[in-house]
């Protein structure tokens, strides 16, 4: 009888630690797929907060640089790569009417630069396309060249850049990071359309200017043709046709800045 009430608790703790181990075992195994389940998402959270974090690191050193080269367009450092077209021709007798109104032109002229500056730094911070934001460094480079020229060409007219200058550059940039953000596309249609409406208004300075002003005329053909070459990679990229209103917009607000950069 002892042997036999020996046996059964043997049994019944064979029973139980087998009980035991099946669950210990079920359990390491639920949560060994649990942890995968749990590393795979956690590593695809850190990968997407990783790639978040190193966009905004892109972006925040972009315009660093940007604010960079905005202090030194607008304190008036731009230097030109190509030689400036106007020093090939003759020092030509203004008078001081004349040499005044040439002036005023220039001046507008160095504020559409300062403008351009603003707008293709801007732009190409939302850009997604590589071929895109090289485009813009190419046409950035060529107005700087004209920043570089329509400034020495004030400073021989004995004038001054406009003292809006800094108010000019911070709206230009507004614009162009409104239309970076809208896409590729639009944001080349607005280069289009802005430097189709900058080809005509050069092309009326180039009537208005003294015809003996060979400088001041040299250096805004060659501006007017760089624009016309902008414009045209601009839209071999992709540029779509903008809406009308937009274009009358951007027309008014072109009248606005070249109307009071005239004068000051």
């Amino acid at each position: 009888m002892w042997h036999c009430n020996n046996k059964a608790p043997k049994t019944l703790k064979k029973t139980v630690i087998s009980i035991i181990f099946l669950l210990t075992q079920n359990l390491v195994l639920t949560q060994g797929f649990a942890l995968n389940f749990a590393t795979k998402y956690i590593t695809i959270d850190l990968l997407s907060l990783f790639l978040s974090c190193t966009m905004f690191i892109k972006t925040t050193d972009q315009l660093l640089i940007n604010f960079d080269r905005a202090l030194r367009v607008i304190s008036g450092q731009a230097r030109a790569s190509r030689r400036n077209p106007g020093n090939t021709c003759e020092d030509a007798s203004l008078s001081e009417t004349e040499q005044k109104h040439s002036a005023g032109l220039m001046r507008v002229n160095h504020v559409g630069e300062i403008c351009a500056q603003a707008l293709y730094d801007s732009q190409a911070v939302f850009s997604k396309s590589e071929d895109v934001k090289r485009q813009f460094a190419r046409s950035s480079i060529e107005e700087e060249d004209h920043l570089a020229w329509t400034a020495e060409r004030l400073q021989q007219l004995n004038s001054h850049p406009s003292v809006l200058n800094p108010i000019w550059y911070v709206g230009a940039y507004a614009c162009g990071l409104i239309a970076g953000r809208c896409g590729d596309a639009i944001s080349l249609g607005f280069v289009v359309e802005t430097e189709k409406q900058v080809e005509a208004h050069l092309a009326s300075h180039l009537k208005e200017l003294p015809a003996q002003d060979e400088k001041s005329r040299a250096i805004v053909e060659q501006m007017r043709l760089d624009e016309i070459a902008h414009g045209a990679a601009a839209g071999e990229l992709g540029a779509v046709d903008l809406p009308a209103p937009v274009k009358v917009l951007m027309q008014a607000m072109a009248k606005v800045m070249t109307t009071t950069a005239y004068r000051i």
